[in-house]
């Protein structure tokens, strides 16, 4: 397994400095003779609240960690340079910030170093060549004012529809669990809305093709294109921004795996690192353990929760365990187009012209590809070519302009995340050749847009192609960041497997956690949280119960 360097993997290299590293590794654990109830196999932050519930609710937890710091995609290390907090995949936490986890403060990870939120306002900024652009403020009123110096309708349009997926998600979220049908607001229209593809509904929407692409862009965060059935939701990606904001914990999204892992240890948990697991030890066709890539074996007294991919879970046991049908309905389990992820330390953010000769500078920023862009993605994703002539839509992230703690007085962080075919056609591995002329090219791009980015603001860089995302996070499948394309085949219960969307696997003493389990990736803590609730009713008590439980 290559290491991190400054330019990304490579093989041999030294792993460089990490803000966050406060865990035992192999070297500082000494011989762990203690027995534990649970064993968890991974440290991302699904997998962390899943164990930190257990912990709370008086469970001996142990949670091995393949890489040398925890956290998966919940990571913030010091890659570019001393003193630069890059984020090396999430940095939104809106959606945890609305889990009850956080939202009704049930573990009190303030008290370990997690929880102080920044809402930048702006909240994005979409330019274009031509100087046109929309700036998304939590202000409808001043959101509306850039959209109708180019469309008055527009911008009433946006304003009307804002409203109305306001009350939709309001009254779906009041009706889910509850018993006779849900009373949504234009039931019928919304229901039509979201089987629709992305493309066909801004086109039926908005009339100005900056409207069109502005939400297009922002939908594709989640590595789905809009041109696929059901991802009408994307039409309203620029209204959920309106609503909810883009939220970041302050000092980085890593904050959130360090707090959760001091509350495991805290709880009389354990973290190892450098312990990647290789193997489930099977007795008797129950999972009793693992066995990691240094031959160590841990046993689990009660059962063993994995965020492994379910890609590479089921290659850890016989096959004969898991039952044809789970495996041949994981054989359809289909990856989501992957991302590659570019870091600069620099002088300065990108500065964004506006009329009248300022300029803006935000922590989140998209650049849009023309509108058929969208209709083209899955045929490049197919072919496995890459045309710098068309570049694809980019992610500008530069938490420092909101958060001065990211980086030294002065200077700032700034990240590139955009998504391009893992499967090139002469393979992935030849990711390493091409990686640092495909990062060149989309800064390149982005200067266009953002000219006072000149050589000279440059520091230093860590470029992530999708090839170096997998290597970093086997569990980030084929350079995925969600843990499967989020389409209607997996989703719900269909999500890893139909039949096991419960948390639980087909072999006894087995659960699952993770981005590749129901509601799926991004940082809400949903995946985590959900398994927790289940394992503990499996073994005689209730979430509830825990989180009313006081800590010792």
């Amino acid at each position: 397994m290559s290491e991190i360097t400054r330019r990304g993997f490579v093989k041999g290299a030294a792993l460089a400095p990490l803000a966050f590293a406060p865990f035992r590794s192999v070297a500082q654990q000494g011989a762990l003779s203690e027995k534990f109830d649970f064993v968890i196999a991974g440290a991302g932050h699904n997998s962390l609240i899943c164990a930190a519930y257990l912990a709370k609710g008086g469970y001996k937890v142990l949670v091995l960690e393949g890489r040398p710091t925890i956290g998966g995609g919940t990571k913030t290390a010091e890659v570019c340079m001393p003193g630069f907090k890059e984020d090396l995949c999430s940095s939104v936490h809106s959606g945890i910030s609305n889990n009850p986890l956080v939202r009704n403060n049930e573990l009190n990870l303030r008290d370990y170093g997690y929880g102080e939120y920044i809402d930048p306002d702006p909240v994005m900024h979409i330019p274009f060549l031509d100087g046109a652009y929309i700036t998304v403020w939590r202000d409808i009123d001043r959101t509306c004012e850039t959209i109708s110096r180019f469309s008055k309708k527009d911008a009433e349009t946006y304003r009307r529809t804002v409203a109305e997926f306001k009350a939709y998600t309001a009254a779906t979220s009041a009706s889910r669990g509850a018993s006779g049908a849900p009373k949504i607001p234009k039931a019928g229209v919304w229901q039509r809305r979201m089987a629709m593809s992305g493309y066909d509904l801004v086109c039926e929407l908005y009339e100005s093709d900056y409207m069109r692409r502005a939400n297009l862009v922002c939908g594709h965060f989640g590595s789905v294109p809009g041109s696929e059935p059901n991802t009408g939701s994307q039409a309203f990606a620029l209204a959920v921004q309106q609503l909810s904001g883009r939220v970041i914990p302050k000092g980085g999204s890593g904050t959130l795996s360090v707090a959760l892992g001091k509350f495991v240890e805290a709880h009389n948990g354990v973290v190892l690192t450098n312990k990647p697991v290789t193997r489930l030890v099977i007795e008797e066709s129950k999972c009793v353990g693992v066995e990691c890539s240094d031959g160590s074996t841990y046993r689990a007294e009660k059962s063993v929760i994995s965020t492994i991919h379910i890609k590479n879970l089921v290659n850890m046991a016989p096959r004969e365990l898991w039952g044809e049908e789970f495996l041949e309905a994981l054989e359809l389990y289909q990856p989501e187009h992957a991302m590659l992820s570019l870091h600069y330390a620099t002088t300065e953010p990108p500065k964004y012209p506006l009329a009248g000769g300022d300029t803006i500078s935000t922590a989140e920023s998209a650049i849009a590809p023309p509108l058929d862009y969208y209709l083209r993605l899955n045929y490049i994703e197919a072919r496995g070519e890459i045309d710098l002539n068309d570049p694809p839509g980019l992610q500008i992230v530069s938490p420092s302009v909101a958060d001065p703690s990211r980086a030294p007085a002065g200077h700032h962080t700034m990240k590139i995340e955009s998504n391009l075919p893992y499967g090139l056609k002469e393979g992935p591995k030849h990711w390493d050749n091409i990686k640092d002329q495909v990062a060149d090219a989309l800064l390149n791009h982005l200067r266009k847009y953002a000219p006072n980015l000149t050589p000279d603001k440059f520091l230093g860089k860590f470029i992530e192609s999708p090839l170096d995302i997998e290597r970093m996070n086997p569990s980030m499948w084929r350079g995925g960041t969600h843990g499967g394309a989020m389409i209607p085949s997996q989703t719900g219960s269909l999500r890893p497997v139909p039949g096991w969307a419960n948390y639980c696997m087909p072999i006894a003493g087995l659960y699952q956690t993770g981005a590749c389990t129901n509601p799926g990736g991004a940082v809400t803590g949903m995946p985590g949280r959900n398994a927790a609730a289940v394992i503990l009713k499996d073994f005689g008590t209730s979430l509830e119960e825990v989180v009313a439980k006081k800590s010792s």
